[in-house]
């Protein structure tokens, strides 16, 4: 082990120092024994001592030196390796998980694209199979979408998803709800149907608000005049009731809109002074990061980017001429995760002062679909790596939990 410079200058001035003593010391010590009849057997045995004390001084000096001894750094726990972060995959060999939620006992409920809502109990490593959606309809990005769970499950054990289906050679998606009863899934009732499908464009993520309303975001269905269609439910966030009424407080007159002027929304959160931000594809980059009012006019398709237009409200970050192609998103103390799908990292920023996105884990686990906070304040994540345009390593798709400790927000 190579030592500094300034512990080997201390070393040799130190073996100086040991051997002009222990020079003196033999001399004296000699002339003493001789002086008092010591044989030289028994004054040989005293030398060999003494040096023996000698080397081991020096010996431990040099050890402690060299850091071995008082400045050892303890090893670094799996995944802490230079560019790594702590991490533990909760579940893999998924079919393109799109929505996860937690449930009160902590177990984790997502939906895989294909039409499968699947468990991982606490401190499970399996995914148990709840039930399939016959009905979802797979074409492009469609399928089986988000998830939420209502705010009083406890009570009543409702869970809602929103999923693409075919009815006379058209595509719509639709929001359901569900009862989870003894691992069962039981179709509930319809809370709202025939929004606009297509291939690509559904938007899909529901979640439920500070409000205790369900939130929804709508795709343009690859039509995007209807984003600014009042009386089309493709290209917005929606807000309705747990029934699916329509709450008197919505800023349009008998409709369920709460915002219009969106391209294919996908990922809606709410920070701690209960303000919804949302994450947003652009067309040809420009994706987008609003934070959305109630009646607000996104700008779909009239402007992109930071064009600005009288009665249309810009982003408040957009990618410019990158594609992060962002989708779930959510908050912890302050700071929004958002999962990129086309960018293949976890992006962040600060509410209160946002700046340009942060990524981490870029390329590492590739395309990102969604990110939620755990009861334990852990960030998972989903990839979506086999939903044909990724490049899948033979664990996908995982779901991985992440230590937020380690990642830098500032």
């Amino acid at each position: 082990m190579k030592l500094p410079e300034k512990n080997i200058f201390a070393c040799v001035i130190l073996s100086a120092i040991f051997l002009t003593g222990w020079t003196h010391t033999s001399a004296s010590l000699g002339n003493y024994l001789v002086n008092h009849s010591m044989s030289r057997l028994r004054l040989a045995l005293i030398s060999v001592l003494i040096v023996s004390l000698l080397v081991a001084a020096s010996g431990i000096f040099l050890w402690r030196s060299s850091g071995l001894l008082s400045t050892v750094s303890p090893e670094k726990a799996p995944g802490e390796e230079e560019g790594r972060l702590p991490q533990e995959t909760i579940a893999e060999g998924l079919s393109v998980p799109w929505a996860l939620a937690f449930l009160p006992d902590e177990s984790l409920i997502f939906t895989e694209r294909s039409g499968n809502i699947k468990l991982v109990a606490k401190d499970s490593e399996r995914p148990e199979l709840l039930g399939t959606i016959d009905q979802v309809e797979t074409a492009g990005e469609g399928g089986l979408l988000g998830l939420a769970v209502h705010p009083e499950y406890e009570s009543n054990h409702q869970i809602y998803i929103y999923y693409t289906y075919r009815e006379g050679g058209q595509l719509f998606n639709k929001v359901v709800q569900y009862k989870l009863e003894n691992s069962n899934l039981v179709r509930d009732k319809v809370v709202l149907d025939k929004i606009p499908g297509s291939a690509n464009h559904n938007g899909g993520r529901i979640k439920f608000g500070p409000d205790q309303l369900l939130y929804i975001t709508t795709g343009d269905a690859q039509e995007p005049e209807l984003a600014q269609d009042k009386s089309s439910l493709a290209g917005k966030i929606l807000r309705v009731k747990d029934n699916g009424d329509i709450p008197k407080s919505n800023p349009f007159n008998n409709s369920p809109a709460y915002s219009l002027g969106h391209r294919n929304p996908q990922g809606l959160a709410w920070d701690s002074m209960n303000r919804l931000w949302e994450t947003e594809h652009g067309s040809t980059a420009h994706d987008e990061i609003n934070l959305i009012k109630a009646g607000g006019n996104y700008g779909w398709p009239i402007i992109t980017g930071n064009e600005r237009r009288p009665g249309l409200t810009p982003p408040v970050i957009q990618s410019g001429s990158d594609t992060w192609a962002p989708s779930g998103a959510a908050f912890l103390d302050g700071t929004l995760y958002f999962a990129c799908l086309r960018g293949q990292a976890l992006f962040t920023f600060k509410a209160k002062n946002p700046g340009q996105p942060k990524p981490s884990f870029t390329n590492e686990f590739g395309r990102l679909r969604d990110v939620v906070v755990g009861p334990d304040n852990f960030i998972y994540i989903a990839t979506s790596n086999r939903d044909g345009r990724g490049r899948p390593v033979p664990s996908d798709d995982r779901i991985i939990k992440i230590d937020p400790s380690q990642i830098d927000v500032d």
